[in-house]
């Protein structure tokens, strides 16, 4: 039998779905593309938190896409297969067995956990990689690399196929190369860059293990111009493993792209704070502001 009584959760629980309402409307058959990393991989409950804000995305009108990394576990098999990685200026040199490992990795175990946490929550998802349809076609991005993508080429019609068919893709970042059938390994923020750009997606979410970018003052920036973002980089305030994800944002803009947001994904649903909330969740990267009440921080 239905209780009357009420209590405080209760009432603000039912204020904060009545205030998401202009949201949810605006957001409505809108798609997103969700990188998807960090430390929420490797920890059951955070997987299973972002596969319930993913089918709550899907459930009310909007066609995420995820598109996810898994450096972690290429590591720990590389560890368990003695391959050993050499490296230049900070970056692992993958050869032809170190991609065979990474394409094992992400396409396999990484992915089909994505997949199974999502249809575990209700929902409707098929993992597919860069591979698939010739989806994401690579040259070297570094010779001294070895089998390090860019992306040069996009072939996206499988991703909206199956979005609107219902259904969530989940995309690991390996790619098909120009010649000779070659497989490559892509930097998944900008894999999901990419096919954000190529998708002309409304948001990009990159979710890291840092609350995003912040200024001089160590302070949280909660909203940026391409313009702000490139003065940042160039005077050394936006550095490190920052600069990439900027860069991303930056380029995936230039493609079409309505907006980026580079926030934390240790923040328990970080994704729904960001898109239905005035509040957000991190770094709101975009060409023009926003018409609607400044986010606070």
């Amino acid at each position: 039998m239905r209780k009357q009584n009420m209590n405080r959760d209760w009432i603000a629980t039912a204020r904060t779905l009545s205030e998401a309402l202009p949201y949810l409307q605006r957001y409505t058959g809108a798609v997103v593309v969700v990188k998807f990393g960090g430390n929420a991989m490797g920890d059951e409950e955070a997987m299973a938190e972002f596969a319930r804000d993913i089918v709550l995305m899907r459930q009310v009108g909007m066609n995420p896409v995820v598109v996810h990394g898994g450096g972690p576990m290429i590591n720990d098999l590389l560890g368990k297969l003695g391959i050993k990685s050499d490296w230049v200026r900070g970056k692992r040199v993958t050869d032809k067995p170190t991609v065979e490992v990474v394409e094992m990795v992400l396409s396999g175990l990484v992915n089909k956990r994505i997949v199974q946490a999502i249809n575990d929550q209700g929902g409707r998802a098929v993992g597919i990689s860069g591979k698939d349809d010739d989806m994401m076609v690579c040259e070297a991005d570094d010779p001294e690399l070895g089998f390090v993508g860019r992306p040069v080429e996009m072939n996206v019609q499988v991703i909206r196929d199956l979005y609107n068919a219902g259904i969530i893709p989940v995309i690991a970042p390996v790619a098909t190369g120009m010649a000779d059938n070659e497989t490559f390994n892509v930097n998944g923020d900008t894999a999901a860059g990419a096919i954000a750009g190529a998708l002309k997606a409304d948001r990009l979410l990159l979710l890291t293990d840092v609350a995003g970018v912040k200024n001089k003052d160590g302070e949280i920036v909660t909203q940026m111009t391409p313009e702000e973002v490139r003065a940042m980089i160039s005077d050394g305030t936006i550095a490190g493993g920052m600069i990439p994800k900027t860069e991303t944002a930056l380029k995936a803009l230039e493609d079409g792209v309505r907006a980026v947001v580079i926030l934390d994904g240790r923040v328990s649903n970080a994704c729904l704070l960001e898109l239905f909330t005035d509040h957000g969740a991190g770094s709101l990267i975009r060409s023009t502001p926003p018409r609607v009440t400044p986010r606070t921080p």
